[in-house]
């Protein structure tokens, strides 16, 4: 088990500990804890509306949940020689869920919010890998834990160009949630009203909720900040590709995970969104995993991941073809240069064997799709 721990106390809201964590994304945050590269950190985490639905909540109370409180985050952490240019590497070694969790429909949000403006509340209990609950009878859903939001902070330049970018998004008429210091934690005022809220993901990773995270994935997040500033919460103990309602199997959870600066990688790829590394068995439906000789594949898979943010810079309010779009550029940019193939090559190549995979469709305004390349169509890995 790692050496360095961040505890949370379940019983209590973030802003009661807050030297422990916060639910904005902003460059001066102070950092929970201090590592070294290579070193492995356990995190324990909230659940993401800060302990807010107990077992006891209805869906008639959910009228009274404070927004500006989702995602409680754990962190930062600073890790030693992390500077802006580079990689920083999240091997995830485990991420153990707690025994109750919900999922809501909370009108105003989720893929089809037109449709469904009833509050609903469902209350899961977790045991031996499954959760069932009374308000889904018959029903026993599978875990597979992961954390819906993993992120580092943006340098302050980035924090003005997103600010930027989405207010202009919202003068459009998009879907946006815009900073907000209700509910902010840290509470001070030059960091509550202009930090990015936690909804959307971003250039720096955030509330992406790539199912596929789960232990044993390793994400890349491009540096901003030195010492990068990560973070963690949301986390799900199992959520369909999409998380089409806005919630998954919500649940608080321990996280333990190593971090790896991969010095210049950021600046050298051009790469400016995250990526992540699957073994072998976190990809079903891929190539090779229910092919015609039912094949795991060994190599596992590399993925790019693509936002509703035009490579111009104008934002576009829950575009899931335009993230679509730019996680495959993201897979062709990738396989060019790890595999020294031209443009032209890597388009192909991602036309016969790339999967795009939508991964969430209620963080607004920015939809997350992944492009998933298995890796045993390859001779060498780079």
């Amino acid at each position: 088990m790692a050496h360095n721990h961040i505890h949370m106390n379940p019983a209590l809201p973030l802003v009661r500990q807050a030297d422990k964590g916060h639910n904005r994304w902003h460059p001066d945050l102070a950092p929970a804890v201090r590592i070294a590269s290579g070193s492995s950190v356990e995190m324990e985490t909230l659940d993401g509306l800060d302990g807010q639905i107990t077992a006891k909540t209805t869906a008639a109370d959910l009228a009274t949940v404070e927004m500006g409180r989702i995602h409680p985050l754990t962190g930062p952490v600073h890790v030693e020689g992390a500077e802006p240019g580079d990689l920083l590497a999240v091997k995830i070694e485990q991420i153990l869920p707690a025994s109750r969790g919900f999922t809501m429909i909370m009108p105003g949000f989720g893929f089809l919010r037109d449709l469904f403006t009833t509050p609903f509340l469902v209350h899961w209990e977790m045991a031996d890998g499954f959760a069932v609950s009374p308000q889904l009878p018959g029903v026993r859903i599978p875990g597979a834990p992961f954390m819906g939001v993993m992120g580092v902070a943006p340098s302050h330049e980035l924090l003005e160009r997103i600010n930027a970018r989405e207010a202009e998004l919202l003068g459009r008429g998009g879907m946006v949630m815009p900073p907000d210091a209700v509910g902010a934690v840290p509470t001070a005022e030059g960091i509550a009203s202009k930090a990015i809220r936690t909804i959307a993901p971003h250039e720096t990773g955030g509330n992406f909720d790539i199912k596929s995270l789960t232990a044993g994935a390793t994400l890349y997040l491009p540096v901003q900040v030195p010492g990068a500033l990560f973070s963690v919460g949301d986390a799900h103990f199992a959520q369909g590709d999409g998380e089409s309602c806005g919630t998954a199997v919500e649940t608080s959870a321990t996280f333990v995970a190593r971090f790896d600066v991969l010095k210049g990688e950021a600046r050298r790829r051009g790469q400016n969104d995250p990526s992540y590394a699957l073994p072998g068995h976190a990809h079903h439906g891929a190539p090779g995993v229910h092919g015609a000789h039912g094949v795991t594949p060994s190599k596992g898979y590399y993925a790019t991941t693509g936002m509703s943010v035009r490579r111009d810079g104008r934002a576009e309010s829950e575009d899931i073809t335009l993230a679509a779009r730019n996680a495959l550029v993201n897979m062709i940019d990738y396989i060019a240069d790890a595999y020294s193939m031209t443009r032209e090559q890597a388009y192909c190549l991602a036309s016969v064997a790339v999967d795009l995979r939508i991964s969430q469709v209620v963080d607004v305004p920015n939809m997350t799709v992944s492009a998933v390349l298995p890796l045993d169509i390859f001779e060498r890995h780079p």
